[in-house]
């Protein structure tokens, strides 16, 4: 059987070309049962999104301005990854840290304005027990945000394992599959912003 190893330590385990394809595959079986997860979720807010049981809509809760910024610190985040992705294909560290580094804060920002965005909410009395329509909104973002959360720790164990150990070939393929988890939420997020968003605001 090929192996491929990485140059990093002699000590380390082959990896070989079998394994590194099961995992990829079973990391787009997860990948497409968090797509049934979030598809669920946008039905949900299809059924309850204009029930405000009286209380304030999107219009009154909602600024584009605010959450367009938070859109492109995701976007630009998800973007700059690909710096990561590049680097580790041409198996230069320098270029690897240079996107991870940079990603890791544009997704930490987005977090930040995210919790911020909900603290305020709630403060206000608009918390998901206000009305259906929030409950329904506080679900599927949080559930977004909860994921973007998982992925900075994952992004922050790459970074350390990329110092510690280099590109292996163990390394390259998690970094390869932290990228397709990564844009997979860039992609929800535009559904989200769109959808529960703009729509709803517009």
């Amino acid at each position: 059987m090929n192996t491929i190893t990485g140059p990093a330590s002699s000590t380390e385990k082959p990896f070989n070309y079998d394994s590194a394809a099961n995992r990829e595959f079973g990391f787009w079986l997860y990948i497409m049962s968090d797509l049934v997860l979030f598809a669920v979720l946008f039905a949900t807010f299809v059924v309850f999104g204009r029930a405000y049981a009286g209380g304030p809509g999107p219009r009154q809760l909602f600024s584009l301005p605010y959450v367009f910024a938070e859109t492109l610190l995701l976007v630009l985040s998800s973007a700059v990854y690909g710096i990561a992705s590049s680097g580790s294909r041409a198996n230069r560290i320098s270029a690897v840290m240079a996107g991870l580094g940079p990603a890791f804060l544009l997704g930490l920002g987005f977090i930040f304005m995210e919790a911020r965005e909900f603290y305020q909410l709630i403060v206000g009395g608009n918390g998901p027990a206000r009305s259906a329509f929030l409950s329904a909104y506080f679900t599927i973002v949080g559930t977004h945000g909860v994921h973007v959360l998982f992925g900075l720790i994952f992004m922050a164990v790459m970074m350390g394992q990329v110092l510690s150990k280099g590109l292996t070939a163990m390394v390259a393929s998690r970094l390869k599959r932290l990228g397709m988890f990564w844009h997979f939420l860039d992609i929800v997020w535009i559904g989200i912003f769109s959808f529960v968003y703009l729509v709803q605001v517009a």
